[in-house]
């Protein structure tokens, strides 16, 4: 693995969830101690199951791993670090503050870039620790931070004051408050991880042509901020040879070879690993062992049969939907888990049932949406452009806010305007002008804001300013979105996700976000299961054998109503192919 040729001090893996991070994180750490080096595992990522991997409790202790001599872990757990960063920051000001004020810093510090840079504070310390230097020749980092979040600690730590002047807009804003302290520690940190000798950032995807454009971007943006010591892993790839046994194989096998080979040229030049598609969980030390292995897999004999799967449809939530007439039904969840191609179909469907819709995707392909646009009658298809959607708004906040600041206040400003709530909430202000519509028609939405980010608006008063505004002297802008967005015969939310551990854990702390802004999901959809297919291939029997399990959990645990849509041989694409996921 090219990865692993003269690795430096630190191994960071990045990636979006699901794309197997964390198992090919400890499949490294093993391969390092079996060459006789003293390594400490650290992973930040929000559904770490590093523990569960190696069969063992772990959390934010060093604790060795027994089975594995010279191996350490330890587990940061994001969301406890940034409960304790959030009251630091906050207990010297309460008393001092009205409560309005102090509701909207709360509000400013729970978001996910909060929660990336309390981690990173947690775990610069080891980047920065000399004295670790003589107890682990590796230290191996599941998930690193973003290049928006390394740029914000680039910047001077002068927040005091900052929000309490409302200087500040409804994004991101806040979370470096209070860190003065940490400049030293904080400016030797990144100093490691832009100096090449020491680390080396490990970009991980699928086979995928958005997932890879999306690493690029990554790639990109690390390399623009100095770290300039990448690799590429293109993980979980169906084996050649699985393409004889099966059509389903064969079209995910054409597919991935060809966004391989239409991968962007910013990573053609980057040194890169292709890590085949096992059929077993990467659970224990033999799983491990064998997942960098180019070796065949052995497939133990219940690949030879087919897995079974009752579970409900997507047509039995388009029928339900429909009953409506009309209404606002939003999609939401990860990147790359579908929402767009659903969101699509289920358009299409109620437009050829007779009903008057409006699909609106700010999806930055939309190739779907090209697709079925002016070819059915009662289908009205818009796309909402994000990039020239958030350059709009951080323009209107610049010109507004950026005004009266100073150089430091001005690029403290302009750097929380590159967050990716930013994109967020320029997008969602843009679905806001059709959301009236759902009073007449049905209007679906692909691609919505988190909890957070509407708290976040609603708290600051930025959502009813901006609807108002646009909305004149209507009666339309005595109602919010957010409060649109709350009641249930108004509005249908629909988390998408996929069959897998790390994807459903993400719809699982989405969901808890919703509900924090007191909005109930309507229903889950599970995408792309392998399990929910007819397939011969052995690989992919075990594959849809160990979908069960997320599957399972889903319907008993996480949802009120939920639906299994299968993979397909072919692509969704025009209406036809759309249908194709509703009625396989």
């Amino acid at each position: 693995m090219k990865f692993l040729d003269c690795p430096p001090r630190f191994l960071f893996f990045t990636g979006k969830g699901g794309v197997g991070k964390t198992s090919i994180a400890c499949a490294t750490a093993i391969t390092l101690t079996e060459a006789g080096q003293r390594v400490l595992l650290v992973s930040t990522d929000p559904a770490s199951n590093v523990g569960q991997v190696f069969g063992i409790s772990i959390g934010n202790q060093l604790t060795p791993i027994l089975e594995v001599a010279g191996l350490f872990a330890l587990e940061i757990d994001p969301q406890a670090v940034a409960e304790q960063y959030r009251e630091r920051i906050i207990e010297p000001v309460r008393g001092l503050l009205p409560q309005s004020v102090l509701s909207t810093i709360e509000e400013q510090l729970s978001g996910a870039c909060t929660t990336e840079i309390a981690a990173f504070d947690e775990f610069t310390s080891l980047l920065t620790d000399h004295a670790l230097y003589a107890d682990y020749d590796h230290i191996i980092f599941d998930t690193a931070p973003t290049g928006h979040t390394i740029r914000m600690l680039q910047l001077p730590g002068a927040w005091s004051g900052f929000l309490e002047e409302a200087k500040g807009d409804a994004s991101c804003l806040g979370p470096l408050a209070g860190l003065a302290k940490q400049r030293k520690q904080y400016k030797e940190a990144l100093a490691a991880l832009c100096d090449p000798t020491r680390t080396r950032m490990i970009l991980v995807a699928r086979a995928q042509q958005t997932a890879l454009r999306e690493v690029a971007r990554t790639s990109q943006e690390l390399a623009a901020i100095g770290i300039s010591q990448q690799n590429l892993i293109i993980n979980g790839i169906l084996p050649l040879a699985e393409s004889a046994l099966d059509s389903l194989a064969a079209a995910i096998v054409t597919r991935e070879q060809t966004a391989m080979f239409a991968i962007p040229d910013l990573l053609k030049v980057l040194p890169t690993d292709r890590v085949a598609l096992k059929p077993f969980n990467l659970v224990g030390l033999d799983a491990l062992h064998h997942l960098l292995s180019e070796t065949d897999t052995q497939y133990p004999a219940s690949a030879n049969k087919s897995v079974m799967l009752n579970a409900p449809t997507f047509s039995l939530l388009v029928d339900d939907i429909a009953v409506d007439g009309r209404g606002l039904v939003m999609f939401m969840g990860k990147g790359g888990v579908g929402k767009t191609t659903l969101a699509s179909a289920l358009a299409v469907e109620l437009a050829q049932r007779g009903l008057p819709v409006h699909l609106s995707t700010s999806d930055p392909a939309a190739h779907l949406v090209e697709t079925v646009t002016g070819t059915l009658e009662n289908l009205t298809v818009s796309r909402i452009d994000p990039y020239i959607e958030t350059r709009r708004y951080r323009r209107e906040v610049l010109d507004s806010k950026g005004a009266q600041l100073d150089a430091e206040g001005r690029a403290l400003l302009e750097e929380d305007l590159r967050s990716p709530c930013t994109e967020e909430i320029a997008v969602f202000q843009a679905f806001s002008r059709i959301i009236g519509e759902a009073q007449q028609k049905f209007v679906i939405m692909d691609t919505a804001p988190t909890g957070h980010t509407l708290l976040l608006l609603d708290a600051t008063g930025a959502y009813h300013r901006e609807f108002t505004r646009q909305a004149g002297q209507s009666t339309l802008h005595d109602v919010t979105p957010l409060m649109q967005m709350q009641d249930p015969k108004q509005t249908k939310v629909i988390i998408v996700t996929l069959p897998e551990t790390t994807p459903v854990l993400e719809a699982v702390s989405l969901q808890e976000e919703l509900r924090r802004a007191s909005i109930e999901p309507w229903a889950w959809i599970i995408n792309n299961s392998v399990a929910a297919a007819a397939t011969h291939s052995p690989l992919l029997r075990e594959r849809a054998r160990n979908e069960r399990n997320e599957i399972d959990a889903v319907a008993d645990q996480h949802a009120l109503r939920y639906a299994v849509v299968p993979l397909l041989t072919e692509e969704p694409v025009g209406a036809k192919g759309l249908r194709s996921l509703i009625y396989p």
